[in-house]
């Protein structure tokens, strides 16, 4: 087997607001393998400022995958333990190897006959910008609506007042994620203010890593937590158990590009049913590659919640896609 990379930077058709900033690109890594003339394609999909893995030696250490490609995987597993998004690419390639087309998990989502709900993703920006997507959603048909928030608390809050003024939590879902924006203080005002508006849940309150400020807002909060940046870099399985028994959130969100790609996220979902701990899985800015793997990955862990997989339309210069949006259901097409 042969392997290669090349860079690729996608841009953002419009800039994404985020608690880290905006966004006007996002660089990623394809990794393409071939083997007896096929050809087997994965996403290296780092983000910079947030994946674990973001050091200066990333390329250096994609370089030398390639280079010893036809190593054991159990060796390539452990020499790629603190590089989550290359060991992501490698699962996507080498299944891509295995099944060809578009096809890393094959069957009921890859055959057209069944779809995946997700959520609507309404990103930062002013009243009126984060107003425009809210229709924009609900006219798709959207059945839950995720916000990030953080940034102007008094008016993301009046929007949600606004919501709930016209849609009941039986008609319409409503997530928030706040990217570890609010002090602990903060956060508990903030709590009890979802939990006036029945909101389903808030990612990441307060930043990763103060596990014990976690753990006290957990024990006693009126809104369900989901933990999200709190996983990037817990590689070992040990210690994604110690978090979890410690914290223990109401919910996790897996991102497989940043926890270590479908191995990681079994690990995590194993541990988390185990403490009967809920999840789902989202997307992280990956291109159609990427998000096209992880679509058909969600698929087969039969979750029942709406997922966070965006379909894509963020970028002008996205790659060719298996994915179609049907109102809040994600099919993949198959001609």
């Amino acid at each position: 087997m042969k392997a290669k990379y090349f860079r690729y930077l996608l841009k953002f058709k419009r800039p994404g607001g985020t608690s880290r900033g905006v966004l006007r690109e996002k660089e990623t890594f394809i990794l393409e393998f071939v083997e007896n003339g096929k050809k087997g394609i994965g996403e290296c999909a780092l983000f910079r400022g947030l994946s674990y893995d973001d050091r200066p030696d990333y390329e250096e250490k994609l370089q030398w995958l390639c280079e010893n490609i036809n190593l054991d995987p159990s060796h390539l597993k452990k020499e790629l333990n603190e590089f989550p998004s290359l060991w992501f690419g490698y699962e996507q390639a080498l299944l891509n190897l295995r099944h060809g087309e578009n096809l890393y998990f094959p069957g009921e989502f890859t055959e057209g006959k069944s779809a995946i709900m997700i959520n609507g993703l309404i990103w930062m920006g002013d009243v009126q910008y984060m107003e425009e997507q809210i229709r924009e959603k609900l006219e798709q048909g959207f059945h839950c609506i995720k916000l990030k928030i953080g940034v102007d608390w008094e008016s993301e809050h009046k929007i949600l007042q606004e919501l709930r003024g016209k849609f009941s939590a039986e008609t319409l879902e409503l997530r928030v994620d706040a990217n570890g924006g609010f002090s602990k203080e903060e956060a508990e005002v903030v709590l009890q203010q979802l939990a006036d508006l029945h909101i389903h849940s808030i990612e990441q309150p307060v930043k990763a890593g103060n596990w014990d400020d976690m753990r006290i807002l957990c024990a006693k909060t009126p809104t369900p937590i989901a933990l999200d940046e709190e996983l990037i870099g817990i590689t070992d399985l040990a210690e994604k158990k110690r978090l979890l028994e410690t914290i223990k959130p109401q919910y996790i969100i897996l991102k497989p590009a940043l926890v270590g790609g479908f191995a990681g996220s079994d690990e995590w979902i194993s541990l988390a049913e185990d403490l009967n701990i809920g999840w789902w899985i989202t997307s992280a800015l990956e291109s159609n590659i990427g998000l096209n793997a992880i679509a058909q990955y969600t698929f087969t862990k039969k979750s029942p919640m709406p997922q966070g997989l965006g379909t894509g339309s963020l970028f002008v210069n996205n790659f060719e896609s298996s994915l179609q949006l049907d109102n809040e259901l994600l099919w993949f097409k198959t001609r």
